[in-house]
């Protein structure tokens, strides 16, 4: 992947690694390496990284799970910083969410910046990870509780009603009821997911490894 020889570490033995998810491109962590741990996720597969304020080798999931594997590691024009494209089992950051560049919940202060985000940082990333505060806090008056107290019945139920929203809506071929309807759906299929235990990460990978149009096909040709 890369000539280790050729890169220029600082003055600490350290280079910074800008980590990636190989699929989305989205960055996830920024991390340092030394020759060693280079070497190490060169030889492994898995990401291992220099911990500057431990000062010692830090091979990313050995406590967690949560691996990063490698994909690729390509350094910049000056041969002082490396880009390495991973695909991860679980979250990068130790927070627990997908990104450590992750907004915080639309509503929430992010003590790190002192601003509160907007609707544009909204995503089914940040819905999923209310939904699981939710289920871990249960606050009185809230829906998403009464689903969670009610169990597994109650929240099939609820997906079952939806997807028939869903047909009605799009069979009138009208469009903003549509999109209203499958907004419930995908809120309630969350919820399913959250008492599941089935993160959107795992959701992502499988749609990711699917060849969706020629197994369509497939399913077509076999159907006639």
């Amino acid at each position: 992947m890369i000539n280790i020889d050729e890169l220029k570490f600082d003055d600490r033995g350290v280079i910074p690694a800008i980590v990636q998810d190989a699929a989305t491109k989205r960055v996830l962590t920024l991390a340092y390496m030394n020759r060693e741990s280079l070497e190490i996720t060169l030889k492994e597969g898995k990401t291992c990284f220099w911990s500057r304020s431990r000062q010692e080798l830090w091979r990313k999931g050995e406590t967690s799970g949560n691996y990063q594997h490698v994909k690729s590691i390509i350094a910049d024009c000056d041969r002082d910083a490396l880009t390495v494209m991973v695909d991860k089992d679980g979250p990068a950051c130790h927070l627990g969410t997908d990104s450590c560049f992750e907004y915080p919940l639309a509503g929430e202060v992010d003590p790190g910046c002192g601003e509160e985000p907007g609707k544009d940082d909204f995503s089914v990333y940040s819905l999923y990870k209310m939904l699981e505060g939710r289920k871990a806090e249960m606050p009185e008056g809230s829906y998403t509780s009464y689903l969670f107290e009610k169990g597994l019945d109650k929240i099939l139920k609820k997906v079952g009603e939806e997807s028939t929203e869903v047909i009605i809506a799009g069979k009138a071929e009208d469009k903003a009821e549509t999109v209203y309807e499958i907004a419930d759906l995908t809120y309630h299929v969350l919820v399913l997911m959250v008492e599941l235990g089935i993160s959107v990460e795992e959701i992502r990978k499988e749609l990711a490894g699917r060849h969706i149009i020629d197994h369509k096909v497939k399913q077509e040709k076999m159907t006639k």
